[in-house]
C-alpha cells in the first residue's frame, strides 16, 4: 500500500492494473484513460510503484532529473538495489555530471549539419523502397517497410557492415522488454537476443565500423581524452540500442494510421509538405516509446499527493501524449493539427539525443510515400506485438496503389 500520503495531503488512489499484461501492452489507450481520470498520482499495487499518466506532470517530470533521477534505472529494476543486466547507459540511466558529458560527445556525432546532410541520402533509398513496394503491391509493411528501411539508413549511417544488421532488431527488442519485469516477453525476447549479444558487442568496438559513420565519430572522442575506449563502446551500444526499434515502431504506427485514415491520407497526398508535421502527429497519437520509470531523490508533491523518496514512478508518455487536457480532440488523428511539445522523445536533458536524426529519416520516407502512393488498404488484421516500453506490431498486411 502506499504510504506517501499523510493528514495533510490528498489520498492516492490504488489500482489493480497491470500495465505489463499482454491486453494493455497491445491495447493501452482505455487503460490510459483509466489512469488519466484516477488522479494526478496512482499507485500500481501490483508491482509496488507510483505512476502519472497526465501530460502536465510527465512532462514535469521529464524536465525535473533532480528529483526524478534515471541513473537508478529507467526500469521497474532499482539500479541501488540489484545489479544491472549490462553496464548502464552512459545517456539513458545516467544523470549529470556523468550524463552531460557523455550527452556531449553523442550530440557532437549527430549535428544538425551532419543530420540535414544525411537527408539526400535518406531521400534516394526511400524512392527506392517505395518504388521496389509498389512494383509488389501487396505486401507486410512491418518487415518489408517498417523494418527495411532503418534497418538500410540507419545501419549505412551508423557505419555498420551490410552484413548481420538484422542482429540489430533481436537486441533492441531485447533492451527495451528489460526495462520490464520478468514477464513473457521479457523471458523470450532475452532467449531471442542472447546469440546476437556477441555481435552486438563486437560491431560497437572501432574496428568493426566503418571511418565515416557515427559510430567512428564518436569513437573520434577517444582520440581527445574526453572518453575512454570502454565508454566509447557503451555510447554506439547506446546508438544501437535505440536507433532503430523506435523508428520501427513510428514507421508501422504510420503505416496503420495511413491504411486506417483514408482522409488524412488524402490531405498529406495533396500536400507532401505536411510529411514532418504528419510524422510528429504519428508520434503523439500512437506513442511508439509508452513508458519509462524514473526513481525520487527526495519526497515530492504532486498537487498534494506525495510520493516518498526512493520510489520508482512510471510515467506513461502515451497516455500523456493523448490527455485532453493538453490537447483539443486529443484522440484524433489531425496530421494538420498544432501538436505542440508531445514526450514521444522525452523531455528535458533525457530527450531522445536522436530525435532530429529520427526525423529526418521519418520525414524523408513519409514524404516520398506521399508523392508516390495514392491509396493505402489493410488486407489482413493487425497483430500487435507486446513489449513492455514499446508499441509494437509483427505484422501489418497492406496493399498500396
Amino acid at each position: 500500500m502506499p504510504n506517501g500520503h499523510t493528514a495533510t495531503s490528498e489520498p492516492i488512489p490504488v489500482l489493480d492494473l497491470d500495465p505489463f499484461s499482454d491486453a494493455f501492452l497491445t491495447g493501452p489507450d482505455p487503460y490510459h484513460e483509466v489512469l488519466r481520470e484516477a488522479g494526478p498520482v496512482v499507485y500500481l499495487e501490483r508491482y509496488g510503484v507510483w505512476a502519472m499518466a497526465r501530460y502536465a506532470h510527465v512532462h514535469e517530470a521529464l524536465r525535473d532529473h533532480e528529483t526524478y533521477c534515471s541513473s537508478a534505472g529507467v526500469g521497474i529494476s532499482d539500479f541501488r538495489k540489484e545489479k544491472p543486466w549490462r553496464p548502464p547507459s552512459l545517456l539513458l540511466e545516467a544523470d549529470p555530471p556523468a550524463h552531460d558529458r557523455a550527452r556531449r560527445v553523442a550530440a557532437r556525432a549527430l549535428p544538425p549539419r551532419v543530420v540535414r546532410e544525411l537527408r539526400p541520402e535518406f531521400l534516394r533509398r526511400a524512392e527506392e523502397l517505395v518504388r521496389s513496394l509498389l512494383a509488389r503491391g501487396s505486401f507486410d509493411a512491418v518487415p518489408a517497410l517498417a523494418e527495411a528501411y532503418p534497418l538500410r539508413v540507419f545501419g549505412d549511417a551508423a557505419g555498420l557492415p551490410a552484413e548481420g544488421r538484422e542482429n540489430l532488431l533481436a537486441y533492441g527488442t531485447m533492451v527495451f522488454n528489460v526495462f520490464g519485469p520478468r514477464n513473457r516477453v521479457f523471458e523470450e525476447s532475452t532467449a531471442a537476443a542472447e546469440p546476437v549479444r556477441a555481435w552486438i558487442a563486437e560491431h560497437c568496438e572501432r574496428e568493426a565500423l566503418s571511418p565515416d559513420g557515427l559510430g567512428a565519430r564518436i569513437w573520434a572522442a577517444v582520440d581527445t581524452g574526453e572518453i575512454s575506449r570502454e565508454e566509447a563502446a557503451l555510447l554506439v551500444r547506446s546508438l544501437f540500442s535505440a536507433g532503430v526499434d523506435t523508428t520501427v515502431s513510428t514507421l508501422a504506427a504510420a503505416v496503420l494510421l495511413f491504411a486506417t485514415h483514408p482522409r488524412q491520407w488524402e490531405v498529406l497526398r495533396t500536400d507532401p509538405s505536411l510529411a514532418g508535421n504528419a510524422l510528429e502527429e504519428v508520434i503523439r497519437y500512437a506513442s511508439p516509446v509508452q513508458t519509462f520509470f524514473r526513481t525520487t531523490t527526495r519526497e515530492v508533491e504532486v498537487e498534494g499527493r506525495r510520493i516518498p523518496a526512493g520510489e520508482k514512478v512510471l510515467l506513461f508518455l502515451g497516455a500523456a501524449n493523448r490527455d485532453p487536457r493538453q490537447w483539443d480532440r486529443a484522440g484524433e488523428f489531425d496530421i494538420t493539427r498544432r501538436i505542440g511539445a508531445h514526450v514521444g522523445f522525452g523531455s528535458g536533458i533525457h530527450n531522445c539525443v536522436g530525435a532530429a536524426f529520427a526525423r529526418v529519416e521519418g520525414e524523408a520516407l513519409v514524404s516520398v510515400l506521399a508523392r508516390r502512393v495514392t491509396g493505402w488498404e489493410s488486407t489482413g488484421d493487425p497483430i500487435p506485438r507486446p513489449n513492455n516500453t514499446l508499441r509494437a506490431f509483427a505484422s501489418l498486411p497492406v496493399r498500396i496503389w
